[in-house]
């Protein structure tokens, strides 16, 4: 690396930690006024205002803690907080445990019509579970209160509750023959057996709520759990409502709405993992929004699968036994300091079946998105893991995950696997980085002649000329200019494989390998007081690897020659790692690890490659090459020969 490259680099890192620093010193002012504006307003009395000033104040400084504080202050105040789900842990919700009598005081009784007794009533929990999943089944609404995973923890070491609390809304809407609005979410159910907590080992077992009508008729939800799955069965029965829902009615409206909670460290991360994805009927799953900008995202959707509320690394999914004749869903993103990152609603229509007893049958998903298990469903759940489109999927999908789940078999440790991983994918691109090697050695042995026709043609104006005496000397020398870089564009695809697998592969989520404590999120040696913007609040030390050792292998083959030509081109060599390492800082350290590696083998090929090419040798080869005839391509006659035919003469040497 020369000193202008060194000084150029210098003076980047400068530019851009100098303007860090005024950037933090201009968001600190703003800050400061928005919290004294936001101090004002509560002082006064303007609770509203005074919370919309703080939520902005926050937008600058996401975790001042006195700010959260006033936040959660005010939302209470402004009874918010009924908004938001909270986490009940499992010794306030004993097994068919009784909380206080509830009623609904906002509404008219009456208005339920035959439901009308089971407006109050004693809010029970009970439970049903296997070795992988715990449901909390509510008797308010007969819904799934809560569902835990056994197997995983969130970052900061609590159980994985992919919901849980009174927010969430799990239940069928419809209008009685006189014209009642029914919610069966705000109704009280009664389990029947159920004694104390279901536990499924060998054999599938199931529980019955049961919404009883005033005149004997019922709404059964039949809750069927199987051993060692995440899947879960949901059968609703309609026992003798004829009278209640019109003989007539063919579907009925399915209300889910949830709040999803951050589980993962890295929120940045995790947010851009989280959606609402769907499954048209016949055709690929569908995101709303994998990259949510706008507030509320809605859609209007017909004729589905299954409709499905993911995170980075789990999901929960409400599938249909055929299909749901439709569904408006929508996606609400939350403010920078709440605890959960949406807000799904989705309404939809399911079919009745028909028969003695017409009802509904669906299938429920509450698990981690792993793909080599999704897919075993054979539902198109597998989509749910978000693996890149077109050639990157296909490398992902056949390559990359079946290599990586065959090493897992074997090997323990994942900075192991993704080590071994690497070396096969060098291996088997050591053809082309090879090609790519002896492009750019000829490129070095031709500068001189190169540095000659620049002497030649010193001035601005003979630019052209200049440039098509070089292609001339290459292309008689039997040289490519592109030859480096071919090769090297043939291996950006499996690049990009690599930068959608890591971050959305579960087998990586809190595995440790040396300072990095979780693969699957970023590896920090240093918090920062302050954020940098695009870099973050965190020092990675695999990111600032990946960035060294990028640096130091473009340099080793960077084809000395080429930047003659275009000048701005050694620039941007150097400015793309740094661009790297400020994008790639809060991303999954798994993947700069690999990054780090792939950058060391590949210097370590250059420098082998080196001792096996033998420039003397190539250099009598071009040589030779120039004293032979250059043969034209047949594409290039055919277009001397249009040329000729129209009347033009090429032009003489």
């Amino acid at each position: 690396m020369d000193k202008n490259t060194i000084t150029g680099l210098v003076l980047i890192f400068a530019i851009f930690f100098g303007f860090s620093i005024y950037n933090n010193q201009r968001t600190g002012k703003i800050f400061n006024s928005e919290i004294a504006t936001a101090d004002s307003l509560y002082a006064a009395g303007n609770y509203e205002e005074a919370r919309e000033a703080y939520i902005n104040a926050l937008g600058y400084r996401p975790k001042d803690q006195k700010a959260i504080a006033k936040l959660t202050e005010l939302n209470g105040k402004l009874g918010l907080t009924t908004q938001v789900q909270t986490v009940i842990p499992d010794s306030v919700i004993a097994d068919t445990a009784v909380k206080k009598t509830e009623s609904l005081p906002q509404y008219d009784i009456g208005a339920f019509g035959m439901f009308s007794g089971k407006v109050s009533g004693e809010n029970k929990f009970y439970t049903i579970e296997n070795n992988k999943l715990k449901l909390t089944i509510s008797a308010k609404g007969g819904r799934i209160y809560s569902a835990l995973l056994k197997d995983y923890r969130t970052h900061d070491s609590l159980p994985i509750v992919l919901f849980n609390g009174d927010s969430t809304v799990f239940g069928y809407n419809f209008f009685t023959p006189d014209n009642k609005a029914i919610r069966t979410n705000d109704l009280y159910f009664e389990a029947e057996n159920a004694e104390g907590p279901i536990v499924v080992t060998d054999t599938p077992k199931s529980l019955k709520m049961r919404l009883i009508a005033d005149n004997g008729a019922s709404i059964d939800f039949i809750y069927t759990l199987h051993p060692d799955e995440y899947m879960t069965d949901f059968e609703t029965k309609l026992v003798s409502m004829g009278s209640i829902i019109p003989p007539n009615t063919s579907s009925l409206v399915f209300d889910w709405k949830m709040y999803v909670p951050q589980q993962e460290k890295g929120r940045q991360n995790e947010d851009t993992y989280t959606g609402l994805k769907y499954k048209v009927y016949q055709e690929a799953a569908e995101d709303l929004s994998l990259r949510q900008k706008k507030g509320t995202e809605t859609a209007n959707l017909l004729k589905l699968n299954w409709i499905a509320y993911k995170d980075q690394f789990f999901s929960t999914v409400v599938i249909a036994d055929d299909f749901f004749l439709n569904a408006t869903v929508s996606s609400t993103k939350t403010d920078p300091t709440s605890k959960f990152l949406r807000y799904f609603e989705s309404e939809i229509g399911v079919p009745i079946i028909a028969g003695e007893t017409p009802g509904v049958k669906m299938k429920l998903y509450f698990g981690p998105n792993s793909f080599t298990s999704l897919k075993k469903y054979d539902m198109g759940l597998e989509e749910l893991v978000f693996l890149g489109r077109n050639i990157i999927r296909w490398i992902n999908q056949y390559v990359i995950i079946p290599i990586f789940n065959f090493l897992d078999n074997y090997i323990v440790s994942y900075g192991l696997i993704i080590l071994i991983l690497t070396l096969l994918i060098k291996i088997v691109l050591a053809p082309l980085t090879h090609r790519s090697f002896l492009s750019q050695a000829k490129m070095r042995i031709m500068k001189p002649q190169v540095d000659e026709l620049a002497k030649k043609f010193p001035k601005q104006e003979d630019a052209m000329k200049k440039q098509q005496a070089t292609m001339d000397l290459y292309k008689k020398a039997g040289v490519s200019p592109m030859g480096g870089c071919l090769p090297m564009l043939l291996q950006m695809p499996i690049l990009f494989a690599m930068f959608r697998f890591f971050p959305t592969s579960i087998e990586l989520r809190q595995q440790p390998f040396l300072w990095a404590h979780d693969l699957s999120t970023y590896d920090s040696i240093l918090n920062l007081p302050f954020t940098i913007p695009m870099y973050g609040d965190h020092v990675s030390l695999f990111t600032l690897l990946m960035t060294v050792s990028t640096i130091i292998s473009t340099k080793m083959t960077n084809p000395t020659g080429g930047t003659e030509q275009m000048p701005g081109m050694k620039a941007m060599m150097y400015m793309m790692p740094v661009m790297f390492m400020l994008i790639l800082n809060n991303f999954s350290s798994g993947l700069t690890y690999y990054y780090f590696l792939a950058n060391v083998i590949s210097i370590a090929q250059t420098e082998i490659s080196k001792r096996f090419v033998n420039e003397k040798d190539l250099m009598k080869k071009i040589e030779e090459n120039r004293k032979k005839p250059v043969k034209k391509s047949s594409w290039q006659a055919r277009l001397e020969a249009a040329a000729k035919q129209k009347g033009y003469k090429p032009a003489k040497k």
